[in-house]
């Protein structure tokens, strides 16, 4: 039954508390609390054992697992130095393509993408790896920058993404099915980013330097490090290696999400450990990723527990049958969900907005006759969308203080112009995908 001044306290005290800068994880749980505390009548037993029991069951289940241990694949992977020397590789051998760094930036992050399944992750090791290299062969450093930021968000769409492996535990869908409908649209974003840069390069040659010295791909910069032919083959081939070994077992159904994530884990410190990593340093990459992974799991608890109090309230149905019921057409349902999607990017990170909204859309879409896998996608591409729009893009600003030691005289505004064709890629994406809903279900159709 729908409490309209329980589900008023509950949607404001959220708004308030997330507007103070409370995390996300805390203000879903002091929420929820003070709303099951007003629904059962003060009743403070009832709270504990609701919270203790959400926790328990939210936690134990064995899929959680999956978010822990794809993060250590990537923190092993990424510490090997792969991924470095698979992009030096790749500028190096694209002699003839104009914009060659911007686009090996591209395939770059494509890469580091499925290393890491976190787009907050790839802009700030990129900022790092592909910005001073743009910088030294003479690229203008807004566009070089919008680029770190645009391509990042191929993060969160190549798998294993941490959004997609989040996505498919609040809606109870297969993981290996999202995981499957995100390489179609990841490739084609990936492409029409890469012939965005072809094109600007051919336009406008002075965004991507016009030097021609330093665009000749022999001559680099005397403090350049350029990995060896050994090194490099050794770095593809352990990059395919995992590839197949991870997600060619979940598709084929060899083995499960989870246990692919504990092969991935195992895998990338086998790599690690043949590239030289130390048992300090094994010690210290399995700290980062707890300390990394355990305020997510925390994240999902809160949100498993704001999920049961908004049912219990009825604020879920309400919003669903408000959405339902009026005379908008379902593509005009869809695109007020994708404009709420670009303003909470603004503001606060995307596993969050996907905890805030994601049990709530995902049914009114299928009601409305969408594919949930593919609507999957859509929400995702909309969520990583919404982190390179203006004015609060977290991905912007996670480039921009990212290069802050580089003294670098650049505006935050600067990069968000140059970030601007991405996110109308992303939109054209969505579009796409929300029109064509086979370029998402196309692979999962095969293989489930």
């Amino acid at each position: 039954m729908f409490d309209v001044n329980i589900a008023t306290v509950l949607i404001v005290s959220l708004l308030v508390m997330v507007g103070l800068g409370v995390h996300i994880a805390i203000a879903l749980g002091m929420t929820s609390a003070l709303g099951i505390f007003l629904i059962t009548g003060g009743n403070l037993d009832v709270v504990l054992a609701m919270l203790g029991s959400t926790a328990y069951e939210s936690l134990r289940a064995y899929e959680f697992a999956v978010i822990p241990l794809f993060m250590l694949m990537g923190e092993f992977i990424a510490k090997s130095g792969a991924v470095t020397d698979v992009y030096q590789a790749i500028h190096r051998n694209l002699r003839r393509i104009p914009g060659r760094l911007a686009v090996a930036t591209l395939l770059g992050n494509a890469i580091f993408s499925f290393v890491t399944g976190v787009s907050i992750a790839s802009a700030a090791a990129f900022s790092r790896i592909a910005y001073p290299e743009m910088k030294k062969f003479g690229y203008d450093r807004g566009f070089a920058l919008g680029t770190v930021a645009g391509s990042s968000c191929l993060g969160m769409l190549i798998p294993p993404s941490v959004l997609m492996i989040v996505w498919g535990l609040l809606t109870e869908r297969s993981i290996g099915q999202i995981f499957l409908a995100g390489v179609l649209p990841g490739l084609l974003l990936l492409g029409l980013f890469v012939s965005y840069v072809l094109v600007i390069a051919v336009l406008k040659p002075s965004l991507v330097g016009t030097d021609k010295k330093t665009q000749n791909p022999d001559i680099l910069p005397p403090e350049t490090s350029i990995p060896s032919a050994m090194q490099v083959w050794s770095s593809v081939f352990s990059i395919i290696f995992v590839v197949a070994a991870v997600l060619g077992g979940i598709w084929f159904g060899i083995f499960t999400p989870t246990e692919g994530a504990g092969a991935g884990a195992f895998i990338g410190l086998i790599m690690a450990i043949a590239k030289g990593m130390r048992t300090r340093e094994i010690v210290d990459a399995i700290l980062s990723v707890g300390r990394t992974s355990a305020p997510i799991l925390l994240l999902l608890v809160s949100a498993a527990l704001y999920s049961r109090t908004l049912a219990m309230t009825g604020v879920s149905s309400a919003i669903q049958d408000a959405f339902l019921g009026t005379d908008m057409l379902p593509w005009m349902i869809i695109a007020a969900m994708v404009a709420i999607w670009f303003i909470l990017g603004t503001v606060i990170d995307s596993i969050s907005i996907m905890l805030l909204t994601v049990t709530i859309f995902e049914p009114i879409a299928v009601s409305l006759g969408y594919d949930p896998i593919a609507f999957a996608i859509v929400g995702i591409l909309a969520i990583e969308a919404g982190l390179l729009t203006p004015p609060f893009g977290l991905l912007v600003y996670t480039v921009k203080a990212a290069i802050q030691d580089e003294n670098d005289n650049i505006s935050i505004m600067q990069i968000f112009r140059s970030s601007t064709p991405y996110w109308i890629i992303m939109l054209t994406g969505i579009i796409a995908i929300t029109s064509y809903p086979q370029i998402a279900t196309y692979l999962p159709s095969l293989m489930f």
